[in-house]
């Protein structure tokens, strides 16, 4: 790179920092911050845990992002010092130096754009994601928990909280069925991206002739609703039952009737959770997953576009995916909204998302 041409990305970093200002509104989200850190020292500020960490993720992404900037900023004016000596007084190590740290820059203000991005209602919440395979058995089951570590391994990346609220195993190998919340500041707004049917193309390993299998797994995604969204749910309409939890967690769990199901019964909204030992918080969970259906179900009907808030619902088969991966006869991950596309599968399913949903957000633009 040329100093004319690290001259000339330097003003454009320059403009871009200008206009994240502008688009951040620093100012405005350093009056939160003080606003949010005031709540956190009253006395009272723990007696409802819930909300007070509902308060607390809010502070910490918010402090997060006006730190980053500011990082940002400072890197920038580093580089235009460091640029500005090798102008004067050119030195081959400290122009590449410079080089590689404009290099780096670019990468960050990409990253901090796409935080930029999630600015729709709900992006900052929480997520509930939940997996359902499709047609197939032990193939579809497998191929789901397959793509469970691949949703784990991500949040863990991101330094996301990973709480299981319920699972169902399959049969041989594999889930049945699995849902998530995953806390972390915009998980809702990140994996949102991910909302649709996901394609496996490999060789069986449950199948002795070698044969190539296709599976599908829709994955389903939703904002956790905070307790002062209103969603009206009549309990007459409420179908409740509960029954012996399936999943790991000691003697306790699995020999009480704590999980708990509750039916909507107008919308044939089913909902299930046994992360808990008391069935009380069971319920309490299980009702904050409902209005969370029924919150999507609402804008869906105001909207009347299905996509703009579900992403495509279709059947979970051949030809309505949003991505595939491909084991066999080659390796690749490509998804069929952005033909954003890489060739290590293995990173993919070792939870490098990123790039995809970069892709997709952006898309959307």
């Amino acid at each position: 790179m040329e100093l004319t041409e690290i001259k000339q990305e330097l003003a454009n970093m320059a403009k871009r920092l200008a206009d994240f200002r502008g688009l951040f509104d620093l100012e405005q989200k350093q009056e939160r911050i003080d606003e949010l850190e005031e709540k956190m020292s009253d006395p009272s500020f723990w007696d409802d845990q819930q909300a007070a960490q509902t308060v607390i993720n809010e502070a910490n992404g918010l402090k997060e992002q006006v730190n980053q900037y500011l990082e940002l900023q400072e890197t920038y004016d580093d580089l235009e010092v460091s640029y500005e000596l090798v102008k004067e007084e050119p030195d081959a190590g400290l122009e590449d130096e410079l080089v590689s740290g404009v290099t780096a820059l670019v990468k960050k203000l990409n990253d901090f754009e796409l935080q930029l991005l999630l600015s729709e209602p709900y992006d900052k919440n929480n997520a509930i994601l939940e997996l359902h395979p499709g047609a197939g058995g032990t193939e579809s089951q497998d191929w789901a928990s397959m793509l469970l570590r691949m949703y784990t391994r991500w949040a863990e990346h991101k330094g996301y909280k990973v709480e299981t609220m319920d699972y169902l195993p399959g049969d041989e190998a594999g889930v049945k069925s699995v849902t998530l919340l995953i806390q972390g500041h915009n998980a809702y707004g990140y994996l949102k991206a991910e909302k649709g049917v996901h394609r496996l193309v490999r060789i069986s390993p449950f199948d002795s002739s070698g044969r190539r299998h296709t599976s599908f797994v829709s994955c389903e995604v939703m904002p956790e609703l905070s307790d002062d969204v209103e969603i009206e749910v009549n309990t007459e309409d409420l179908k409740i039952d509960t029954y012996r939890s399936s999943g790991a967690g000691g003697q306790h769990v699995n020999t009480t009737d704590s999980a708990v199901r509750i039916t909507h019964m107008p919308t044939n909204t089913v909902v299930t959770c046994q992360s808990e030992r008391s069935q009380i918080k069971n319920r309490e969970k299980a009702m904050k997953m409902l209005k969370a259906k029924l919150y999507q179900l609402k804008i869906e009907q105001q909207q009347a576009e299905l996509a703009e808030i579900r992403g495509e619902q279709k059947d979970i088969s051949w030809g309505s995916q949003i991505r595939s991966y491909v084991f066999h006869p080659y390796s690749m991950v490509k998804d069929h909204r952005t033909n954003y596309e890489v060739g290590n599968t293995n990173s993919v399913m070792d939870g490098d998302l990123d790039p995809f949903i970069d892709a997709y957000l952006r898309s959307k633009i």
